[in-house]
């Protein structure tokens, strides 16, 4: 008995020779692209130890150190490698800054949308219906409907409603609620097409049979066999938060210019880009179509991983 029981791998080296990871060692353009991710998450995480200057602290800024170049061209200074905004700010230190607000949008933003999607989706989809078509049709009229007009509309609503002192100070709260309500309804589409699918199946027939609760069925054994599909859906989708924050952001109807996040910068730059300060612009657009690049190729590596005609074991 204790031989046997020494023998049995754990949870995690289950996981270390499961086919995921398999699959993982032997694509390099999924472990570049991860690697890449993880190089922009640490650059988030940890820009108050990494990044040249606070772009927050006022007294570390000099208005004449503004629109400087990167440091390898003329008239550069060494201290700003990339050069400086027009404030005077360190564009290398508002990109780590602004990655920090961009990929927090982007995480939480899905998360809302994760919680709205699958409740609608999986009590559609279980109970059938009056409930089924009245939530749908629900869905169906927001999709009717862009990502980026619905954001466009509500955060007019919230500026004109509580004006732009109340919702500077909370931006990020309100980008996160404007871009998880504008993109619900695609989670709840795919979770109501899973759970007809497996609500048709024997364990969840006996799960009726033995007396559960409708709420213990969908939620302890229904949804994890939809997850799946979420998964692939949420790697796209925080890519699409993290382009929504960037262009209501360019828009004037995101992050306010005190506070840098990618599209905040970008939208900054873009009126100095014909002056000749083209890397205000420039380096924020290039980090937020890396880091949207990388996203979406673990998302399609990840279908293709989770479908069975592409990778077979």
């Amino acid at each position: 008995m204790t031989t046997q029981s020494t023998n049995v791998p754990s949870r995690w080296q289950r996981f270390l020779n499961s086919d995921f990871i398999y699959f993982f060692k032997k694509d390099k353009v999924a472990m570049a692209s991860f690697a890449a991710f993880m190089v922009f998450v640490v650059m988030a995480l940890l820009a108050p130890m990494l990044a040249p200057t606070n772009p927050y602290d006022l007294t570390s800024i000099d208005i004449m150190d503004s629109e400087l170049p990167p440091s390898w061209m003329e008239f550069g200074d060494e201290r700003f490698l990339l050069g400086t905004d027009n404030q005077g700010r360190d564009i290398l230190s508002t990109i780590m800054y602004g990655l920090r607000i961009s990929l927090a949008i982007g995480l939480f933003a899905v998360a809302l949308q994760l919680v709205i999607g699958i409740v609608v989706g999986l009590c559609a989809g279980y109970f059938g219906g009056r409930i089924d078509s009245f939530l749908m049709r629900i869905a169906d009229v927001q999709l009717s409907f862009s990502t980026m007009m619905v954001a466009i509309i509500v955060s007019a609503i919230f500026k004109a409603s509580f004006g732009s002192d109340f919702y500077s100070q909370y931006a990020i709260v309100m980008l996160v609620v404007i871009i998880g309500i504008a993109e619900w309804p695609q989670y709840a589409r795919t979770v109501r097409a899973s759970v007809l699918a497996e609500k048709k199946k024997e364990y969840v027939e006996a799960s009726r049979v033995m007396g559960l609760k409708s709420l213990r069925i969908m939620f302890r054994h229904i949804l994890p066999n939809c997850l799946s599909p979420i998964l692939v859906i949420s790697t796209v989708q925080v890519a699409n938060a993290i382009m929504s924050e960037a262009a209501l952001s360019f828009l004037g109807l995101g992050m306010p210019v005190d506070q840098p996040s990618l599209g905040s910068l970008i939208s900054i730059g873009f009126n100095y880009i014909f002056s000749g300060s083209w890397w205000i612009t420039a380096f924020p657009g290039i980090i937020l179509v890396a880091l949207v690049l990388v996203i979406n190729l673990l998302g399609d590596w990840l279908r293709d991983v989770f479908n069975p005609k592409v990778y077979k074991g």
